[in-house]
């Protein structure tokens, strides 16, 4: 795999500064079921790490003491690890709001399925990964019939409440096929109510569309057919200066699955340290010193035409 950090440390961003801390993500591990050609974190069946018991009562402890309202999990399949149901459970009892990101067939792997009952019990918010509403495009992105089984688990979902019941939230996320950007969220939106409802009769609350960041097995997959340099001129090109007020870094850390923090989730996948570049444990960080946040060139996928963060378009 290509190095693509030296690409992007170089750059001309503007200055961002963090505001009050809201969200912690934490992500419990880069073991996938899945092996998908967008992924930035490139995680998959055979990566090991995976976020110890320690390592979480640690992020806990975080939690607690700075009083954070919205865990935000994520992986890899943060289902796979093995403390997934411990986490939502000490988190729950400190009356946090629990988003749980969902690549929807892992609950579908042994010993998972189980989990949908869990969460409903628990109220717990799932973003799925639904990258269209086309079997072909699915497939080709995430593996042979990874739609089918998508489509399964979203009509469990709705069978549980998820997606009708107002408590029971269930968003999906688009990324774009290539090295192109989202179209326009809210058209895309009803496109996907309409096609998934007529076809398949799915229910879901909102879809969120995420442009694939220039990192990792994307990239990668960017230098191997040399449109690593023409994807960055699109996100630079379609910069839009509104998105800075909205960015999620400026109400977020990331956490690994070894407890170091980063500004955000890509940071953490090109090792570039939150504070200063400094490797800062979560048992170590304080909050008080969080302010400016670290960026590169990569920042540019998250402000290019409307805006993208881990919640859908920012303007």
């Amino acid at each position: 795999m290509h190095d693509v950090y030296p690409l992007l440390k170089k750059t001309n961003f503007p200055n961002i500064y963090r505001g009050t801390l809201k969200t912690v993500q934490i992500n419990l591990g880069y073991k996938c079921n899945q092996t998908c050609l967008h992924c930035h974190v490139n995680a998959g069946p055979t990566r090991k790490e995976m976020m110890t018991k320690e390592t979480i009562e640690y992020v806990i402890s975080f939690i607690k003491e700075n009083n954070i309202k919205v865990i935000d999990l994520t992986g890899g399949a943060p289902e796979l690890n093995q403390y997934f149901e411990y986490i939502i459970m000490k988190a729950k009892s400190l009356g946090c709001h629990i988003i749980d990101r969902c690549n929807l067939t892992v609950l579908l792997e042994p010993g998972k399925k189980h989990l949908l009952d869990f969460m409903k019990k628990n109220r717990v918010e799932i973003i799925a990964s639904l990258p269209c509403y086309k079997k072909e495009n699915v497939d080709a992105q995430r593996g042979d019939n990874v739609f089918n089984k998508s489509i399964n688990v979203l009509k469990m979902m709705n069978k549980k409440g998820y997606g009708i019941d107002n408590r029971l939230i269930l968003n999906l996320v688009y990324n774009p096929q290539g090295a192109v950007l989202p179209p326009d969220q809210t058209q895309l939106e009803s496109q996907y109510k309409k096609i998934l409802k007529k076809n398949h009769s799915i229910d879901f609350n909102n879809l969120y569309s995420i442009t694939n960041m220039p990192i990792l097995r994307f990239g990668s997959m960017l230098i191997s057919q040399n449109k690593f340099n023409s994807y960055m001129d699109l996100l630079k090109s379609n910069f839009h200066k509104k998105t800075l007020n909205n960015l999620m870094c400026k109400s977020l850390i990331s956490i690994d699955h070894l407890g170091h923090t980063y500004d955000c989730d890509f940071n953490q996948m090109l090792k570039l340290n939150i504070s200063e570049n400094k490797k800062v444990h979560i048992k170590d960080l304080d909050v008080k010193n969080l302010y400016k946040i670290n960026t590169g060139d990569h920042c540019y996928g998250c402000t290019a035409g409307s805006g993208s963060s881990c919640g859908g378009t920012l303007v």
